[in-house]
């Protein structure tokens, strides 16, 4: 009858032997509800097998997956903001920087790095939202820079993860700058013809989009990813009027005309090879090469 009638009242088992379930097993999609464990979530790349909701990630995930067997050379991985402006608002620059990097262990908003990626070599840039709002400061727009300068000079094809919520004003001008410079850079990549394609992901808005994001041979985004200048709100109040429904999705941007594609992050890696084996820059010639062929053609 113990089985069908409870003998002793309560709950008997003493504190010591309470098994807790640990943080952080289970993932509940914030779209649709569907609850899976974070192990299934990861093994997705973070997106989410009902709805194909995109979580946000960071550079570490995307070299994880884009990088074969995670192998890659990291570039300028300690470079670091000062602080020209002498900037202070809640707190001093130097002071933000610092706890964001305590907190978040990275030194600013933008990983670079090379290796291959399909069996086939790649430059990344990729930026963390999660570093001050994924601003663009100094350090994001020079390591940038840099990265494109090693594709361009290793004629390695490069790939610009955005996520971003825009120019740092802690920096003002020097932040605003960027957008030139990287511009500038990619200009001398397109003219040495390597090719160079731009990931826009959830949120890519202000300088970003208005400089390097969009300046992609192709331009391609996650679903839903919000992409714009101004954010929504501020543009629904400067012109009084109601948003498009979607206005500054992916979706949206595709339908007029901003995007080359849109593409599931569990495909990327496969599209990107495919992409790039059709754009795989031609070898430049070395003078040896060129004379001999000088050399065939007055034979003949």
């Amino acid at each position: 009858m113990a089985w069908f009638k409870r003998v002793e009242k309560g709950i008997v088992t003493p504190t010591e032997q309470k098994k807790e379930t640990p943080d952080g097993l289970w993932y509940k999609c914030p779209e649709c509800k569907t609850v899976a464990t974070m192990a299934e979530h990861k093994r997705l790349l973070f997106v989410c097998g009902n709805c194909s909701h995109h979580d946000r990630i960071d550079a570490a995930d995307y070299f994880e997956f884009l990088f074969d067997n995670n192998h890659f050379t990291e570039l300028d991985a300690d470079l670091t903001s000062g602080d020209p402006l002498r900037f202070v608002d809640t707190k001093e620059y130097p002071k933000r920087i610092a706890a964001t990097e305590h907190n978040t262990g990275l030194k600013d908003a933008v990983r670079t790095a090379y290796g291959l990626s399909g069996g086939q070599p790649l430059v990344v840039a990729a930026m963390d939202f999660k570093f001050i709002g994924g601003s663009m400061g100094s350090v994001v727009g020079e390591k940038i820079a840099r990265a494109i300068d090693h594709a361009r000079k290793t004629r390695t094809p490069f790939l610009m993860i955005s996520r971003s919520g825009g120019a740092r004003m802690m920096e003002a001008g020097y932040s605003l700058m960027q957008m030139a410079k990287t511009s500038a850079k990619l200009a001398l990549l397109a003219e040495a013809g390597v090719p160079y394609v731009s990931l826009l992901t959830d949120p890519t808005t202000g300088g970003v989009t208005a400089s390097f994001a969009m300046l992609g041979d192709f331009n391609i985004a996650e679903p839903g990813a919000l992409i714009g200048f101004a954010g929504p709100r501020v543009i629904k109040e400067t012109i009084g009027k109601d948003l498009p429904k979607g206005f500054q999705s992916a979706e949206f941007v595709l339908e007029h005309g901003f995007l080359d594609f849109i593409v599931d992050r569990r495909e990327l890696k496969q599209r990107l090879a495919q992409l790039l084996g059709m754009l795989r820059p031609a070898p430049v010639a070395v003078p040896e090469q060129r004379e001999a062929r000088r050399v065939s053609t007055k034979v003949q």
